[in-house]
């Protein structure tokens, strides 16, 4: 075609990658196609020859990812009791205490979490006031290690010690159980680094009095089905992160009548149902420890590329993998979305807690699109809420069939973060979460969006490129 020819027909526009011509085309009344391109890997050699090593094993990598996602769906989790930490997870002693998040050291950690130990240290009995915990803390005699690596998860500071009850749930397929504390509310509390009197006394209650109520419950009607509650919240307006409230209902009516049925005074009877009851985010420290479960049970395949952890300590953000028990670390970054009146951004401190293993399981970010109400809480609007659901798809192994989302005309949750598609597309996986104050003790202070570090995957890829070619050999 002459350009004569070509310059006297309408024009067809098609802009691809930057968006920066865009405004230009619509001051002008032109139509266009905005492709929204970008090179694999940034553009990033080393990246892209990691990649291109990787072709020969291209088969086995997906085959294994789609274990993985099967073995993730397949996965089921029943809440079968609540018993003090000390007598069911694995490794846990008096002088133990779990965190949220990767490995770190007690000088190295974020304000919340310093203040939540020192809370629990009180709560345990082994200190007497904050100055006497705060040296115990420091002394070399406390075992800090991360909930993950005993089957367990915590929100934001996710401190577990000794005599906390935790919930116990059981993963009939896989014969495995994961572990977490009972969400104790809103306002001052551990998770966020509180430790007064009014936090220890409701630690207290949740173990002399809810714990006993609860375990009655759990073993006069075998157990609570956590899978079927979650996919029934997903369609009531829930993301089972951040949004809870259908959940936590759904739990209530499942366990209520049954507590009533209890050998309970009647006063235990109702203060455990009305705890619940005025609890909306009671269920998240049931739909967490679903996720470490139904990932977990993917553990210890060869070759995966699938994400089974993402958690971050306040310092640190950090990934596991299917096929790896290493830990792939970089700073964690801060939250943006909207802050309390009377904070600004300068009080929060960086990302927080295990709950990001929603996201690792296709719920909480990934199902935005299923709870648009979330948006008035994180910031944003509807439609970035649809968006972020559709987007995930891209960087995953498989679709969770099971969780779906009504509002996107039934589509599946993304599921199995791949971090080859990760690095490839330079899609990160989207968290929504709360923010908590910098300082110990002063709680949450706004909430808002948060994307993983991009070096963390940039490390996996290097690691698992290594290890793979080294087992080759």
């Amino acid at each position: 075609m002459s350009i004569a020819k070509l310059f006297s027909e309408e024009l067809k526009v098609v802009n691809v990658g930057s968006p920066s011509f865009i405004q230009d085309y619509e001051k002008q009344h032109v139509e266009f196609i905005h492709l929204d391109w970008r090179p694999p890997a940034e553009g990033n050699i080393t990246l892209l020859t990691l990649l291109n090593q990787l072709r020969p094993w291209m088969d086995k990598i997906n085959q294994a990812n789609l274990e993985a996602v099967f073995r993730i769906k397949s996965a089921e989790g029943r809440l079968i009791d609540i018993k003090k930490a000390i007598d069911v997870i694995p490794g846990m002693t008096k002088h133990t205490i779990l965190h949220a998040g990767p490995p770190i050291e007690f000088n190295k950690m974020a304000g919340p979490m310093k203040g939540a130990i020192i809370g629990a240290l009180i709560y345990e009995g082994l200190a007497n006031s904050h100055e006497e915990a705060l040296q115990i803390a420091q002394s070399g005699k406390i075992h800090y290690s991360p909930a993950h690596h005993h089957q367990a998860v915590g929100p934001m500071a996710g401190i577990i010690s000794a005599s906390m009850p935790v919930h116990i749930l059981y993963n009939e397929k896989a014969k495995n159980y994961s572990y977490c504390t009972v969400n104790e509310g809103l306002g001052k509390v551990l998770r966020y680094g509180a430790n007064n009197e009014e936090v220890l006394n409701r630690l207290k209650w949740i173990e002399e009095e809810f714990m006993p109520v609860m375990s009655e419950t759990l073993k006069l009607i075998g157990g609570v089905d956590v899978k079927s509650i979650i996919t029934q919240a997903l369609h009531m307006g829930d993301e089972c992160h951040n949004r809870n409230k259908a959940a936590s209902a759904l739990f209530l009516r499942e366990v209520a009548s049954t507590i009533v049925s209890t050998s309970q005074s009647e006063q235990k009877k109702k203060n455990a149902i009305d705890f619940i009851k005025n609890n909306e985010h009671y269920f998240l420290n049931l739909s967490m420890p679903f996720c470490k479960i139904a990932l977990d049970s993917a553990k210890g395949i060869p070759y995966s590329t699938v994400v089974t952890a993402m958690s971050r300590n306040g310092v640190d953000f950090g990934i596991q993998l299917a096929s790896s028990n290493q830990w792939y670390t970089a700073p964690a970054n801060y939250v943006k979305g909207l802050m309390f009146p009377g904070f600004k951004e300068d009080d929060a401190a960086p990302d927080i807690g295990d709950s990001a293993i929603t996201e690792t399981c296709g719920i909480g970010g990934f199902a935005m699109g299923g709870a648009p109400a979330i948006v008035q809480f994180v910031g944003g609007v509807v439609e970035q809420a649809f968006n972020y659901s559709r987007e995930m798809h891209e960087i995953t192994a498989g679709e969770h069939q099971v969780f779906t989302l009504p509002p996107l005309d039934f589509m599946p949750t993304a599921l199995g973060i791949d971090i080859l598609k990760v690095i490839e597309t330079g899609i990160l996986p989207i968290i929504n979460t709360g923010m908590a104050h910098k300082d110990a003790g002063v709680g949450q202070v706004g909430a808002g969006l948060v994307n993983p570090p991009m070096a963390c995957f940039e490390k996996a890829l290097i690691d698992y490129t290594k290890h793979l070619k080294e087992v080759s050999k």
